[in-house]
Order: C-alpha cells, then sequence, then structure tokens
C-alpha cells in the first residue's frame, strides 16, 4: 500500500476493540476508483492443480460508465499470493498496471463519457488462501473424497472473491448480464459451476465445463467445484412455470442424494408461497456435494450436512423439531431469496441475508409441519443469542455484525409477525420484498421503511432495539385480582412494540400502566414476541 501514490479518502476507526485500516476501506467502500463503472459481465477460466494447491486463469470484466469523468483511477480486488499477469485494456491507460498489495489500479488515460463500455482482460494465476475451516475461514479447498480422488472448491463469503479471482470485489455491484465460467479439469474429474452447463468438450488430455449464468449474481457466489461428480435431474413446477432442478453429488453419493434431495420440492413450495417464485428460474436450481457443510452459491447450492436431517445430525433448536428436516438444503436454499435475490450493498447489513434465511426454516416449518412446530422452533433458537455487540457491523470496512444476525434477527422478525398480527398481510410483506427489491441490492434503511410502510406500523423503534443494541426489552408486571401493571425496562426510549394479551393488545412504556382485566386469571403472555417478561411484587 505505501507504494500507492494516489491520494485515498479513507479513515481508520475501532468498532468493538477491532482496528480498521486503510485497506479496509479500499475492500469495503464504493471509492473514487469504483464508483463510476458497473460491471455488467464476467467472462471467466479457472484450472486448479491439485498436487501444487494452486490455480490459473483469466477473467475479462465488461463495464459500463455511469458518469462523465477524465482520466480515472480504476480497483480491482486481487488478494495477495494470488498475482495478475497480464492486463489488457479496450482503453488506452497511462501506463503499466501493476498489482499492489490486494489490489490492482488501472490509471486510464482518456476522458469517459456516460454509457460508454469497455473490457479488462486479466490473466491470474498463484497459490490461493487455503481455508482453514471453510465455510466461515475460507479460502480454497483442496482435499480428497473418501476414495482418494481430488476434490476441489472455495468458499469466500467473507473473505470475498478476490481471495482467487481478480473482480469488483463489491457486494453493491453485481454483473448485470451474469457470468460466463470455464472450467478446467483433468480428463477424469468433472467441473461444476453456477447457472447452466452450455458446453463440455476435451482438448490435451483435459476436460472444458463451460458454465452461464444469465442473472445478476454475487462475486462470493462464484463457484467452481471439480471433483469425481455424477449428476441427476428432476423439475418442478412452480410459480413461473417448469423449474429445472440438477443435482452433482460425488459418485458413491448418488443413492443417498437421491433420497435426501426430495425435501427439495416441499421447500420450494414453502418457500414460493412465503417469498413468491423462485429467483432464478432461467438458471435452474442446483445442490452440489461440497467439501465444506455448506454455501449459498446462487444456482448452485454447495450442500455437505452428511446426507442428515438437522444441521449435521444435530437441532440447533433443541427442541426437537429441527430434526425432521435437511438443515443445509433449507437455509442455504432459502439464500436464493435473502442474499442472492436480494442482496446487501454493505456486509454491515449482513443480517438481511442471515436474519430473514433462519426465518425462513421457521416458515418452512409451519408448511411442513404447523405453525406450533414452527413457532416452538423460532422460540428455541433464542437459545443460541449472545448479545455480545449489535447486529449491525461498521459500514465501508467488509465488517459484520453479531452473529446474532441469524437467530436474533429471526426472532426480531417473528416478532414484527405477531404485531402486524396479520399472516396473510405478512406474507404479502415479504414477496414484495422479493418482487421490489428482485436482483437488487439494498440496505437496511430500505428494508425497514418498506416494512414500516406496508404494514402500516411504524417499527424503526423495533429495528433500532435489535438491530443496533444489544438490550432485550423486558416487561415488568404485577397483579392484583383484576388489576395488572405492566411497563418495560432494558428498552430503547420511546420503545414502541405492542403485545397482545389474550384478546386485547397493550403497549408498554417506561412508566407504569395499568389494565383492567377480565378476570382474577393469572395473565398469560405470549412467547412468541422476543421479549423477557419479569413478575415484580
Amino acid at each position: 500500500m505505501k507504494k500507492i501514490s494516489f491520494p485515498l479518502l479513507l479513515v481508520s476507526g475501532l468498532v468493538f476493540g477491532q482496528a480498521f485500516t486503510k485497506q479496509d476501506t479500499l475492500k469495503g467502500s464504493n471509492t473514487k476508483f469504483r464508483n463510476f463503472w458497473d460491471v455488467k459481465k464476467y467472462e471467466l477460466s479457472v484450472e486448479p492443480d491439485f498436487k501444487q494447491k494452486s490455480i490459473k486463469g483469466n477473467n475479462t470484466i465488461s463495464f459500463e460508465i455511469t458518469k462523465d469523468i477524465s482520466n480515472p483511477v480504476f480497483q480491482i480486488d486481487l488478494q495477495q499470493p494470488m498475482k495478475a499477469g497480464k492486463i489488457e485494456c479496450s482503453f488506452p491507460v497511462k501506463k503499466t498496471a501493476k498489482q499492489e498489495g490486494d489490489f490492482i489500479f488501472i490509471a486510464s488515460d482518456k476522458n469517459f463519457k456516460k454509457g460508454e463500455k469497455y473490457t479488462i482482460d486479466i490473466t491470474y494465476s498463484g497459490n490461493p488462501v487455503i481455508a482453514k475451516n471453510a465455510p466461515w475461514d475460507g479460502g480454497w479447498v483442496f482435499t480428497e473424497d473418501k476414495n482418494g480422488n481430488p476434490w476441489m472448491s472455495v468458499a469466500d463469503e467473507g473473505i470475498g472473491a478476490s481471495v482467487w479471482l481478480p473482480v469488483k470485489d463489491l457486494w453493491s455491484d453485481e454483473p448485470d448480464n451474469g457470468v460466463v465460467m470455464k472450467i478446467i479439469t483433468p480428463i477424469d474429474l468433472t467441473g461444476v459451476g453456477n447457472g447452466r452447463l452450455i458446453d463440455k468438450k476435451s482438448e490435451n488430455g483435459k476436460n472444458i465445463f463451460t458454465w452461464e449464468v444469465k442473472n445478476p449474481i454475487n462475486a462470493y457466489s462464484i463457484i467452481p467445484n471439480i471433483g469425481k461428480y455424477v449428476n441427476f435431474k428432476d423439475s418442478y413446477s412452480g410459480e413461473k412455470g417448469k423449474l429445472d432442478l440438477d443435482y452433482w453429488v460425488i459418485d458413491y453419493n448418488l443413492e443417498k442424494a437421491k433420497k435426501q434431495f426430495q425435501q427439495v420440492k416441499p421447500m420450494l413450495k414453502a418457500f414460493e408461497y412465503w417469498f413468491g417464485p423462485y429467483p432464478f428460474y432461467e438458471d435452474s436450481y442446483k445442490l452440489v456435494d461440497a467439501p465444506y457443510l455448506g454455501m449459498e452459491h446462487q444456482s448452485s447450492v454447495a450442500y455437505g450436512n452428511g446426507y442428515k436431517n438437522g444441521y449435521l445430525g444435530s437441532d440447533l433448536s433443541e427442541t426437537g423439531v429441527g430434526l425432521n428436516w435437511d438443515y443445509i438444503i433449507i437455509h442455504e436454499s432459502g439464500h436464493e431469496w435473502f442474499a442472492n435475490n436480494i442482496t446487501a450493498k454493505d456486509q454491515a447489513d449482513m443480517w438481511v441475508h442471515e436474519g430473514f434465511t433462519m426465518y425462513s426454516e421457521v416458515l418452512f416449518t409451519e408448511n411442513f409441519m404447523d405453525k406450533k412446530s414452527a413457532d416452538i422452533y423460532a422460540i428455541g433458537i433464542r437459545n443460541n443469542i449472545s448479545n455480545d455487540i449489535p447486529i449491525i457491523g461498521k459500514y465501508g470496512v467488509r465488517n459484520e455484525g453479531s452473529g446474532d444476525m441469524y437467530p436474533k434477527g429471526a426472532n426480531m422478525i417473528h416478532t414484527i409477525r405477531q404485531v402486524i398480527n396479520n399472516d396473510e398481510k405478512f406474507r404479502q410483506i415479504l414477496r414484495g420484498l422479493n418482487k421490489d427489491f428482485y436482483h437488487q441490492t439494498i440496505t437496511t434503511d430500505q428494508i425497514e421503511k418498506y416494512i414500516s410502510e406496508r404494514s402500516g406500523i411504524d417499527f424503526s423503534s423495533v429495528f433500532n432495539q435489535y438491530l443496533r443494541t444489544i438490550k432485550i426489552p423486558v416487561l415488568e408486571y404485577s397483579q392484583n385480582g383484576e388489576e395488572l401493571k405492566y411497563r418495560y425496562v432494558n428498552g430503547i426510549k420511546n420503545l414502541m412494540l405492542p403485545v397482545r394479551l389474550g384478546d386485547q393488545t397493550i403497549t408498554p412504556k417506561e412508566n407504569w400502566q395499568t389494565l383492567k382485566l377480565k378476570n382474577n386469571t393469572p395473565v398469560e403472555w405470549n412467547k412468541n414476541y422476543y421479549i423477557q417478561y419479569k413478575k415484580i411484587q
């Protein structure tokens, strides 16, 4: 970074003891090196070498200029120790572009006009970061299946797609016209990518598999899988017609997969009911055996749950409900709507991906089993909430908030559903989100305003309570015969979170309020609200 002479409009900061650097801001912000061009398509190739644990290939980045600008500098991301080779641009440059740390800066020698289209073609090679614990601690995976055959893939949501591929590694800029990916493998292995297989050929003792994605796709979803794969297919009659189902599994898993993957159709039925049509009919739905637990790679969901129900055979809710279905099939497929269809512009808003998707488990349970079981599951996953730091992270530095974005985010949504108290309206809000933000990148602010406007209820204080603090409201109460006194403590100021009590609705405030009950029977509170109830004398 010290060699870069371009002025950087960056700051460092501290969030909960974590220091951020100029590099973090370069990776996570829409800086002046990024904010004038929009990626339209990636056309790439990748060839892994199992013995050397290396990869090589090229990426042609097609883009459009979004505003008039003079002699700008382009930033392409490629993390060390990966190296860029030949760089060719369809526009004049001042000097040969060079890689500086995790970035390639290309100084143009031209004035650009809005709407002009160009390309940057980059070859790359090297030994990429090896994942220490995929998919959480990301990078490439070079391993063997149980028969000793090479098995290779990558998981890079957190660390970024630039851990191996030269891209514009910014969540807010997806290639609008999709991706074409060539995966080059040894002759006895198969390469599986996103979207549809449009070509397969053999040259010089190698296989070349060409996959195409027609829809916008987040860069961390662009994933090659290489192994001893076999394929079987099916189809689903969905809201937009015939949806092709494509399954690629390691050869010895074929019979287990044919049985376990029968859960896909009930999953699609439930999610299309709640969220609207599967967002990528053009690219098909795909499950692929992966050498790690799983990931939501668009139209190529990574599966590594051992062909067991639950989460590797256990139930995250500790209620038994989660053992009735395969966690990875349900959760990672739910991301096709929340993460892949609707994508957060910034990692700080990652709760939009994980909160809604963990709640998709609740909604699937409701359709697959019953509402009582769904409520039990939603309440059960609260045991995983730590309330350590807020759910929303620091913007502009690729910083995620608390892991509570999963269970706490889901329970916030469950609480909002109780307040709306109209499941059809709630369903239309979820479907509306996926329709009105179809194939878009969004912010938390957009989601908050949408839910409040469509529900007719101001949920701003509820979002502030659960997303931006670690405090959980406590409803203190005392009952004396038919007189009930109640108030909120541990809530933010002016928290507006009404609670149903039987056929009545109360809105606790910071001061004590009194309600005359219909009888002196001890009150029974609704546990579906993510609040704590405390009886006092």
